[in-house]
């Protein structure tokens, strides 16, 4: 399996998620040229299934996966949930041990390999910050997640 050159969904999403508004005008136009679909925003809960809804209907609204069937948001749900566990450093778990976190997101979609057979795939990246529900007690994390539809 071969990359094509610049198709790095992982690195773009990642970029994505980490630039500011004026910066994401220049990845979004070379995320049109390499033929990705994607979207960003921004979640924040103490309640995990919040941030993944947040996301799933981004991905939805936005067209970058369909809301028929369910094989596209199964993917899209497994690779949040690697992108969270980078977050929360492999325990998936915010209000219930008094957490909450504060998070940009950005998802891509696209086909990254050479080889046509290699399909499709999406990559949800999430930056921002986790701490305890005190301002200021919180600190910078970053998570990455991919998976194929």
């Amino acid at each position: 399996m071969n990359l094509q050159p610049d198709q790095r969904m992982g690195r773009n999403a990642m970029l994505l998620a980490l630039s500011s508004e004026e910066e994401a005008a220049l990845y979004l136009e070379q995320l049109n040229q390499q033929g990705f679909t994607y979207c960003q925003g921004k979640t924040g809960s103490m309640e995990t299934h919040k941030v993944v809804a947040a996301i799933e209907t981004a991905a939805k609204r936005q067209g970058v996966i369909s809301s028929e069937g369910y094989r596209e948001t199964h993917a899209l749900y497994h690779a949040i949930m690697e992108a969270l566990h980078g977050v929360t450093r492999g325990q998936v778990l915010l209000g219930s041990v008094l957490r909450t976190v504060g998070l940009r997101f950005a998802v891509v979609r696209g086909k990254p390999y050479v080889e046509e057979s290699e399909g499709e795939w999406i990559a949800i990246a999430l930056y921002g910050t986790i701490g305890a529900p005190v301002k200021g007690s919180e600190h910078e994390a970053i998570g990455l997640g991919i998976n194929h539809i």
